[in-house]
């Protein structure tokens, strides 16, 4: 009985490892989302922070200040589903194909 309990702490402490491993490659990766088919780019991590804000020049008349601003939401929108959808994939790898649970984070 004591055996698989110290069995599964390796195993426990080689998933926690490996996370970290997968958090670390997160934050290496660069994913691209965006809005108004290109007029609005943006770049994150794997983690989801923001490195990149682009926006095309013809978006910038002060008469379209709303427009821009929807873009700009409905951009950071995609990049987090994004950013949401590589990290599941890489948790993917570690889990052995174990999903989390919708909603579930990992804990960065």
């Amino acid at each position: 009985m004591f055996g698989n309990i110290g069995e599964m702490m390796k195993k426990a402490q080689k998933m926690q490892a490996r996370m970290g491993e997968v958090q670390e490659k997160l934050g290496a990766l660069e994913v691209e989302g965006g809005s108004g088919n290109g007029l609005v780019k943006i770049t994150a991590d794997g983690k989801g922070n923001i490195k990149t804000l682009k926006i095309d020049s013809s978006l910038l008349d002060p008469n379209e200040g709303e427009v821009l601003e929807d873009l700009i939401v409905a951009g950071l929108h995609d990049i987090q589903a994004r950013v949401d959808d590589l990290a599941a994939q890489e948790m993917e790898k570690v889990t052995g194909g174990l999903k989390l649970p919708k909603g579930m984070k990992l804990p960065f």
